[in-house]
Order: structure tokens, then C-alpha cells, then sequence
């Protein structure tokens, strides 16, 4: 029986996030399944490293900084026990009884739009509404998806009149580990940003205004320069590649250091704002309103039996900025993060919001999203389910403002800019990027610290792929993903299907709250219990960057 507190509050029955906890199958449902994951190879002694993707020395202004906890299960004593029980259980006697026809007609089923054209996920919302609001107000507090998914030669997504959404996709180095779709999942992100920004003083649409905005805030997050379509800086009157002259800018010049008085700005109506202290801007961080869509999908495979996107969603992920958080705001954020580690362990995370508006994270985002009911139609989250989303998300090193995909976005040099949907192209020929901070191959670097390439030590296909009996590197393989990511990025179609199958299972039982991935995990690989402080067996902490 679940434990469950409350304050009776003039006859309603009012829930705390405390409350909400502890109501949960899994109170501590922020420290994902990966992070139990024993590195140590209990039969050869191997040592994997995949946790230093995320827990890293981290870049300002996220000042986390938790490389230490490579070394340590450090958790609070609530999270000492694994909840989460699917990955001792798998779905493999299900996913066996799902031929390849089922599952391929399946994943090639469009569940965000109908062949009428209706957004399935609104529809359901508003067909649907006492079902989901939370908070009997009679209205949908949360998001409501307005994605089109129809993007044009420049990654803008339009409307059915051609009209412009705002929303604009981007190619990116898929995260290493479990967003590599060879561990279960093709996905992608889109971005827009607020109004303001997509529109000159006067308050008109402008397409310029809204991509040189788009151009300087790739190059605040990156910190780096921007390459850009020949603009005409007298017309935007901002001096974008700090020549000193109102002339014809090629780049956005990062040039942000404002202790030294260089500043930069936005353009259009966004520049007012700024100056009038209503928007912000800062090396590093969003401006207040941007928002992420995420779709993560299944896998398909086109006639020439290459792995491809789905058209099938299993989650469509929202977040949005709400809030204004500083330098040193973040480091007041992170020195609490780490002192309720170290000197409360008994304490569980307080996640503030609601299955209808999502959740809050302290950086001043809020994290919604929808998942898949049994008959495979998408659904808003429940809380628990939310609560998911916020480690990830809020308390760890190597997120830049909350986010990880768009630091990661092409370059310039790339298709379209790297403004681009995989729909429109995929990952073939992409080459691999490296680190900044030794010029190393970064995927490469990870499957000598991690080699199955997931953070399960259990895809066995891509270790085979890259070392040989003996664990000894394969130099054609790696020479090969050197040239093209998707030498690593994509299984075999065999993978693909046993990946949908397996996942397919999971969404006919819908025990998301006990784990929610393409569940082909390894047995002895994950701990069902640890010790307060545990050495994980990683002797030396791995940085990211």
C-alpha cells in the first residue's frame, strides 16, 4: 500500500512535492536507471566508464561539477535500493511472440497525426479533459503540441497555409550512450524561440531578424563564432561581427565578456527588450521563453534494409525557460545540489508541478511531456513519470543551461547549416567530432572507456563491430567512424527489430514507472541494491569536455 500524506486545507486535499514523493512506486524516480549500473566486469575485471558523460567538471555557468561520483554510488539513503524493476525482469518472452510485419506496420504508424490531419495528442487532451486536469480548473494548464513537423530547406517547420510556426530543427551529435539509436531510439530536437525574437521594433514577422537571433544564440551557447548569410547590420543596427562598422556581417562575432564592457545583442524587437531589461542575455544560458520539442522514436528500416527515424513516437518531450537565472544564482543552485548530497542523505529530492503542467527545475525550466498508452495513442505523463526527466535535466555536470542537444548542433559547414530535421538527412556521412579539450575522437574516447557503447555494458554487437576477441581496438572500424557517425550511431536491422520488440512489450504493460527503455540488459549488470557511498570500481574520474 502506498504511504500517502496530506493538509486538509479548507476541505481540499492539498499534496506538497513532499507528499507527492512519497506517493510514488519510486520516490527517488530523478536518479535514472544508468546510474546503478556496475562498471566492473564481474567475470574479467574490465572496468567501463560511461558515467562521465554526465557527471563531469562542468562548464560555467552550470557549476555541478560532479566528476567525483564516477567513483562512488553517491545517493541519498531512499535511493539505496533499485526501483527500477524492469531491468531485472526484460520482456523477451513478449517481444519473441511480435513477428517482424507486426512490429514494422507498427512503428510505421503515424501516432501524433491521424490521416485526417488532426493532432492526435490535442485532440485527445480536449476530448479528454477531466481525465487530465489535475487541478479541476476547468482548463489544460499544460502544453498542448503545435508542431507540424513539415520543415523546408531551412529546417523551419510550417503550417499547412505555409505559414511559419517558429519552431526550427537542428542536427546534432547524438549524446553518447542511450541516444545513440543503436541502444533503442532515433530522436530529435527542435528549438524556438520567443515572439520577440522572430520579429523587428514594429512587432512583424521577420524571417532575417528571427534566423540572425537563432545565430547568436547558437553562438552564446557554443562560445564560439557563428558563420552566417551576408546581413545587413545598418538595417538591424547592431555591429554583429564587431568590425566597429554598421556594414555587411558575415558572423556572429562572440565577443561577451561584460566586466570588460563587450557586450553583445540580440536584434529586432528582442534588442528592445534586452535594453529595456525585460529580456536577457548571457554566454552560456537561453533567453527566457526558448523552448525544445523531443521526439524519441522507434526504429525503421527503408528498402535498402538501412535503420532509419520512425514515424512512430514513443514520447514527445517539451521544455520551456520561464525564468531568469543568473551566474550566480546557478552557483547557489549547485552548492545546495551538492550540500543536500553530502550532509542530508536521508533526504528526497522535493520535484515541484503536476502530471497536466509538468515539472519545474530550479534553473528555471519546466520539463512536460507524453508517452504511449497501451493501444500505442500518446498520453500526457503522470507525475511520477515527469519526475523522471529532472535529474537528467537539472543535477548534473555536462548539461549547458538544463539542455544537451543544442551545444551539440552541426556546424555551419554542414547541410543547410545544421539547420536540418534527420528526416531530411541522415546520419551518413557525418564526420566524427572531437574533444575539445585534447582534440581526441570523442566517440572514439568513449568506446575505449565504454565499449559496448551503452550504459548497460550489454550491446555486445557494437563491441564486436569495434575490438576484437581480445579487446584489442579494430583500426579499419574506428578509421571508418572517423569518416561517418553512423558507423557506431546505427544497429543492424536485426538489432533494430529485437529493439522495437522489446520496447513494444514494455508499452502493452505501461510500467514506465519501473523503467522505460528497449529493455535488452545484460544479467548482473545493474545493481538491485547498493551501499551508502559505494565505490563504483572506476578508480579515475573521466572529464567530458
Amino acid at each position: 500500500m502506498k504511504y500517502l500524506s496530506s493538509l486538509i486545507l479548507s476541505g481540499v486535499v492539498a499534496y506538497t512535492p513532499l507528499t507527492l514523493a512519497l506517493d510514488q512506486e519510486n520516490p527517488v524516480a530523478y536518479i535514472p536507471a544508468q546510474c546503478y549500473t556496475n562498471p566492473v566486469d564481474e567475470i574479467t575485471g574490465q572496468v567501463a566508464n560511461p558515467c562521465y558523460t554526465c557527471h563531469t567538471d562542468s562548464r560555467r555557468p552550470n557549476y555541478i561539477d560532479d566528476g567525483e561520483i564516477q567513483t562512488l554510488f553517491s545517493f541519498t539513503e531512499a535511493a539505496l535500493v533499485n526501483n527500477w524493476k524492469n531491468y531485472f525482469k526484460g520482456f523477451s518472452t513478449r517481444a519473441s511472440e511480435i513477428s517482424n510485419q507486426v512490429i514494422l506496420d507498427y512503428v510505421r504508424e503515424n501516432n501524433y497525426f491521424n490521416q485526417a490531419g488532426q493532432n492526435l495528442i490535442a485532440k485527445r487532451i480536449l476530448t479528454h479533459l477531466a481525465e487530465y486536469d489535475s487541478n479541476n480548473n476547468g482548463q489544460w494548464d499544460g502544453y498542448i503540441p503545435d508542431i507540424y513537423y513539415q520543415f523546408d530547406n531551412e529546417g523551419f517547420d510550417r503550417t499547412p497555409t505555409h505559414g511559419y510556426t517558429g519552431w526550427r530543427a537542428f542536427a546534432y551529435y547524438p549524446f553518447p550512450g542511450g541516444f545513440m539509436p543503436t541502444n533503442g531510439s532515433t530522436d530529435d530536437v527542435i528549438i524556438r524561440l520567443p515572439a520577440a525574437f522572430q520579429q523587428d521594433t514594429n512587432g512583424k514577422f521577420d524571417l532575417e531578424i528571427y534566423k540572425t537571433n537563432l545565430a547568436i544564440v547558437e553562438a552564446l551557447i557554443k562560445e564560439k563564432d557563428i558563420p552566417i548569410t551576408a546581413t545587413d547590420e545598418k538595417r538591424l543596427e547592431v555591429d554583429l561581427d564587431k568590425d566597429g562598422t554598421l556594414g555587411t556581417a558575415q558572423i556572429i562575432r562572440y565577443d561577451w565578456a561584460p566586466r570588460e564592457g563587450r557586450m553583445m545583442s540580440y536584434v529586432g524587437k528582442a534588442k528592445a527588450l534586452l535594453t529595456s531589461g525585460k529580456q536577457h542575455l548571457a554566454a552560456g544560458l537561453y533567453p527566457v521563453g526558448t523552448e525544445f520539442i523531443h521526439s524519441v522514436r522507434y526504429l525503421d528500416i527503408d528498402s535498402q534494409q538501412r535503420v532509419q527515424m520512425a514515424p512512430r513516437m514513443k514520447e514527445l518531450r517539451y521544455a520551456r525557460k520561464t525564468f531568469w537565472v543568473n551566474y550566480f544564482q546557478h552557483d547557489r543552485i549547485a552548492a545546495k545540489e551538492l550540500k543536500e548530497r553530502h550532509d542530508f542523505p536521508d533526504r528526497i529530492k522535493q520535484v515541484i508541478g503536476s502530471a497536466e503542467a509538468g515539472v519545474r527545475v530550479p534553473q528555471g525550466w519546466v520539463y512536460q511531456g507524453f508517452i504511449e498508452d497501451q493501444t500505442g495513442a500518446l498520453r500526457p505523463q503522470s507525475y511520477e513519470e515527469h519526475v523522471f526527466c529532472t535529474g537528467c535535466h537539472s543535477g548534473i555536470g555536462v548539461i549547458t543551461d538544463t539542455t544537451f542537444a543544442f551545444k551539440r548542433k552541426l556546424d555551419s559547414d554542414q547541410f543547410q547549416q545544421g539547420w536540418y530535421h534527420w528526416t531530411q538527412k541522415s546520419f551518413a556521412g557525418i564526420p566524427e567530432p572531437r574533444r575539445e579539450s585534447d582534440g581526441e575522437y570523442e566517440y572514439s574516447f568513449y568506446l575505449k572507456h565504454n565499449p559496448t557503447g551503452d550504459e548497460y555494458r550489454s550491446n555486445m554487437e557494437v563491441k564486436d563491430k569495434f575490438f576484437d576477441f581480445y579487446g584489442e581496438p579494430k583500426p579499419e572500424a574506428f578509421a571508418a567512424l572517423h569518416e561517418d557517425i553512423s558507423e557506431l550511431l546505427l544497429p543492424s536491422p536485426a538489432r533494430a527489430l529485437e529493439l522495437n520488440k522489446a520496447y513494444k512489450a514494455l508499452v502493452e504493460e505501461q510500467s514506465y514507472v519501473k523503467g522505460r527503455e528497449s529493455m535488452l540488459v545484460g544479467e548482473g549488470v545493474i545493481h538491485r541494491q547498493v551501499e551508502l557511498d559505494q565505490k563504483t570500481g572506476i578508480e579515475t574520474p573521466l572529464q567530458f569536455h
